[in-house]
């Protein structure tokens, strides 16, 4: 009897038994925009705090030696299709003449006939060996402006993702160069809660255990699961990291806000008595 009733006193302390972390809310996507191309700031398109989509511009640069290259690269491209189109209209020329020349072959010395025969197709010859080398010219020419079009997407900086803008570290005019951070964007879909537990607690823990959170300042309560459990310890404190996945249904909840994470610990005990 005595032991039955310690058996039930075991049990029924392990109803109310449960594990109580803090943490704090985070972006599971959180982007630094670095600037890709050298120039000064011309145009800023979004301010702290506003909502972005993907592909949405968020800013512009200018750049006067971009603008010197890329006018160089379409005039030459210019010139290498004009170059390309008097050599096909030389040939033109001289393959009609050919074509008359033939029709007077019968009215011509034969000597005269073959010796202008002769010329006209070494002049078509050399005429159709320099409308292959602007070919070549042509397309070296298109390569360059497509390279100049690809930089030019550059000085145009896009979201890389929806999400809202929390910091920017730029002004109009301001100069920027590559790898430079200009901005960082959340991603407010996707959160997720980070707590860290101490290193007797991980027994407790494992992989997709569904837990419980709030966060007490909006009084939001939901459920969520154990996401992941970071192996790399603090050897300060001797905590790991865990990482809750929980459903968004409320539009106030930001990176950021301090949240429990409630871990019921009933059937991890039962299972060591």
């Amino acid at each position: 009897m005595k032991y039955l009733f310690l058996l039930l006193f075991s049990f029924g302390s392990l109803v109310a038994q449960e594990l109580i972390l803090t943490g704090t809310v985070i972006s599971n996507n959180k982007k630094m925009i670095p600037a890709r191309y050298m120039g000064y700031v011309k145009k800023i398109n979004f301010e702290v705090g506003d909502s972005v989509e993907r592909e949405d511009t968020l800013f512009e640069l200018e750049s006067a030696e971009f603008d010197i290259l890329e006018s160089q690269a379409n005039l030459a491209l210019e010139q290498a299709n004009l170059m390309l189109d008097m050599y096909k209209t030389r040939v033109n020329v001289f393959k009609k003449r050919k074509h008359r020349l033939k029709r007077k072959k019968s009215m011509m010395p034969a000597m005269d006939f073959r010796e202008n025969m002769e010329d006209l197709n070494e002049n078509i010859d050399d005429i159709s060996g320099s409308i292959e080398a602007a070919k070549v010219l042509v397309t070296e020419a298109s390569e360059k402006t497509k390279q100049f079009a690809t930089i030019a997407g550059y000085l145009k900086i896009k979201a890389p993702n929806d999400g809202v803008i929390v910091e920017r570290r730029i002004q109009v005019g301001d100069m920027v160069a590559p790898g430079m951070l200009t901005m960082i964007i959340v991603d407010m879909k996707h959160l997720e809660i980070e707590a860290e537990v101490a290193e007797s607690d991980l027994k407790y823990l494992r992989r997709n255990k569904v837990v419980k959170i709030t966060i007490p300042s909006l009084d939001y309560k939901a459920s969520g699961f154990i996401k992941a459990i970071v192996p790399s310890a603090n050897p300060m404190a001797h905590t790991f990291k865990i990482r809750v996945s929980f459903e968004k249904t409320s539009d106030m909840i930001f990176p950021g806000m301090y949240a429990k994470i409630y871990i019921d610990l009933t059937d991890e005990l039962a299972n060591k008595i």
